[in-house]
């Protein structure tokens, strides 16, 4: 329980910063009603983000403690109010014209409108956080060195098409171009701008890394990252906000008040935080060798529901749900594949 200690302590903080803004406009019932949806906005982001803890945390246990600090001290700084406040924030002033000042009194006195403008973006973040997430997922499924395969023959065969160069980046926008089917021609224009900046991004890591890191560089991302340094911090940061704005978009379908979503969110990302440093001192990915395919083909599926969620309205649980199914299945296979080695271990003997 140790690694949850600041998690409960920043729940009681913003519960009861919820329930002191809650209190503040409607009284006593409006007190109890923000408590409740800030403690639910919580639990869905937490939902949304396990596997993200996973993937960070298969990650982070290379990293020195250096960089293991840095990421999960001053990267929660980041996550909470940059992702969390700021970005949306930034997106909206865009949209809008406006200045952040001006953006910030729109969501706290007209969130109505704050959110409208927030939802006719969603597409352009979409396909931006959709197409990062998917080469996420590819470089790992995709790769030709990696040596256990949760599905076996099928996982193994795909595997060795990581010989193909770049043939990530080629899925990966053949995906993009794809979607552009399912949207307005008004839209096509911009969400492949986003998409296309969501694969410079990632690409855009590799070459970070290799101008800022003293070591040679590896031959993809997925290399370099478990080095750590910058490259791989930048990483971590664009692949949280690649879940982050998911969750807050999802976040007001249960309520538009900005200052709720934020405090909401903020428990789950501390959560989220907190469960990755439990993975990585208890050596909980080394103990479940499959945890870290599942991470990843639930990465894999979110990709493509935020692709989707262009067109089609993707219910949050169902999201939240899928991501759980595919830890809990990589979970059962990692217990199966244990003690089938126990068994063979005397045998070897």
């Amino acid at each position: 329980m140790k690694h949850f200690r600041v998690s409960f302590l920043v729940t009681f903080i913003c519960l009861a910063g919820a329930g002191w803004w809650g209190y503040e406009h409607t009284g006593w019932p409006g007190a109890l009603s923000a408590v409740g949806i800030a403690a639910i906005l919580g639990v869905m982001e937490v939902s949304l983000s396990f596997d993200n803890a996973v993937v960070n945390a298969s990650v982070l246990k290379n990293w020195d403690k250096f960089w293991q600090g840095l990421f999960l001290g001053v990267g929660i700084i980041v996550a909470v109010f940059g992702m969390r406040l700021l970005f949306p924030l930034v997106i909206v002033a865009q949209a809008a014209d406006l200045g952040l000042v001006e953006v910030w009194n729109l969501a706290l006195n007209d969130p109505n409108a704050y959110s409208m403008h927030l939802t006719n973006h969603h597409a352009e973040v979409a396909a931006f956080g959709g197409i990062f997430l998917l080469l996420v997922f590819l470089n790992f499924l995709l790769d030709d060195e990696k040596e256990l395969h949760w599905l076996g023959h099928l996982e193994q065969k795909l595997g060795a098409l990581g010989k193909v160069s770049s043939i990530s980046v080629m899925v990966a926008i053949g995906t993009l171009l794809a979607t552009l089917t399912m949207i307005e021609d008004a839209q096509k224009l911009v969400v492949l701008t986003s998409g296309l900046w969501g694969v410079l991004t990632y690409v855009g890591v590799d070459v970070v890394s290799s101008l800022l890191e003293k070591e040679e560089s590896g031959g993809n991302v997925g290399d370099l990252v478990k080095r750590g340094g910058v490259g791989g911090f930048l990483y971590l940061e664009v692949l949280d906000a690649s879940f982050s704005f998911d969750g807050v978009i999802g976040a007001f379908a249960i309520t538009k008040d900005v200052v709720i979503i934020m405090l909401g969110l903020a428990i789950g990302a501390m959560f989220v935080r907190s469960l990755t440093v439990f993975l990585v001192k208890k050596g909980t990915l080394d103990e479940f060798v499959f945890l870290e395919h599942g991470a990843h083909y639930a990465i894999g599926i979110l990709a493509l529901i935020m692709l989707a969620s262009m067109k089609f309205h993707v219910p949050e649980l169902f999201t939240g749900l899928i991501g759980v199914a595919f830890i809990v299945a990589s979970l059962w296979s990692s217990v199966r594949h244990r003690r089938k080695q126990e068994a063979l271990a005397p045998a070897a003997a």
